[in-house]
This record gives structure tokens, sequence and C-alpha cells, in this order.
């Protein structure tokens, strides 16, 4: 126990700094992937057909592809495309696929689980498909999604140690460098589980309450 808390004194501030860009990817993902989400979930439900399926494709390998294979075709398969990416960037470019394919499922379901008859009220207004969409199908369904996407924010963190594998230096490539370099693997590990639960458990408990108050406003 005294190891552990001398090697975790130490290594510290590395993998703080680990945890900045572990941070870094996840706002990155999220930031790019959720206006994606968004136009992947709309085109899905749309009439034109090859926009609809378009869509259908972009989410389905998303989803179907792990996040890891993602991350391999953005840092190694690119640029045999003649796209050369730092190593950051391609992993918030995987990330984001990833954010984008899930987030489009969350936020379809919550389009259409908005009621029919505010559709309709809008109707009986005289409110054109694009500002039904816009001023009450859209909010109300992304207020509806919210829950859902803040618990795979927390998801998306934790996909971020799989960057290790391309060279970023997040939290857990830090523990497995400090780790090689005294050999205490079982110590740094556990520092680095301990930081990403300090992140996901309040986290998590966030986005139940949230879910909790507004089924208790629904």
């Amino acid at each position: 126990m005294t190891s552990f808390i001398e090697d975790f004194g130490s290594s510290l501030p590395r993998l703080l700094d680990g945890l900045q860009v572990s941070a870094l990817l996840t706002g990155g993902g999220l930031t790019l992937g959720l206006p994606l989400a968004l136009a992947a979930a709309l085109a899905q439900m749309s009439s034109v057909r090859w926009l609809q399926a378009g869509a259908v494709v972009f989410v389905e390998v998303g989803r179907g592809a792990p996040a890891l294979v993602l991350l391999q075709l953005a840092y190694f398969g690119l640029p045999n495309a003649g796209i050369v990416l730092p190593a950051v960037l391609s992993a918030i470019t995987a990330l984001s696929w990833t954010t984008a394919a899930y987030g489009a499922e969350y936020i379809r379901s919550g389009l259409a689980a908005v009621p029919n008859r505010e559709i309709e009220g809008c109707q009986a207004l005289g409110m054109n498909r694009r500002d039904t969409l816009r001023f009450v199908v859209v909010p109300q369904g992304l207020r509806i999604a919210l829950p859902s996407l803040m618990g795979f924010a927390v998801m998306l963190f934790q996909a971020t140690s799989l960057a290790y594998s391309v060279a970023v230096p997040e939290l857990m490539s830090q523990a497995y460098s400090i780790g090689s370099s005294n050999f205490r693997y079982l110590n740094a590990l556990v520092a680095a589980g301990l930081l990403y639960a300090a992140i996901s458990i309040p986290t998590t408990w966030l986005s139940i309450g949230v879910e909790r108050r507004m089924n208790r406003h629904a």
C-alpha cells in the first residue's frame, strides 16, 4: 500500500497530463460527432431515398466497426489515400465517427418520441416541415435524447484509452509508460483506473439525475 501511494504521488503529474489529452479527445469527438449525429438522424428520417441510404450506411458502419478498428483506419489507412493526419487528429476523427453513429440512433429515437399532437398542432398553425423540425421536433427530441447522450459521453471518455494504440499520449498511454519505467505496472494501471473512475462515476450519476428529473416533469 505504501509503495502504491508513493508511486501514485510521483506519477500523478504525468497521469494528469494524460487525463488532459483524454479529455481533449472526448471533447473533440463530441464537438464534431454530435452535429454529424443530428444530421445523420434527420437524413435517416428523410423522404429522399439516396440521402436516407447514405445515412444508414454511415451509421451502420460506424456502429458495426469497433472503435479500435476506426482508430487504426484513421491513423494507418488514410495515408494510403494521401491523407496524413497527426495522431491526435486521427483519434478525434475516429471517435467523432463513433459518436456520430451511436448518437444518431439516440437522437433519432428522441425525435421519434416527440408526441404526434405537437406536429399536428404545428400543421394546424400552418407551419411548414422545416420550421416544425427546427422549432418543435428537434429541440424536444434533443431534450429526450440528452440522458442517453450523456451516458454515451462517459463511454466515449473511456474509449479514449484505445488511442494509446496510435501513439497518442493519453491517460492509458502514460500509465503504460510509467509502468515500463519502474516495472510496477499494477500500481500505474490502478492509478489510471482511479482517475478514469473519478470522472466517469460522477458523470454517470449526473446523467441518471438528469434522466430522473426529466421523467418527473414529463
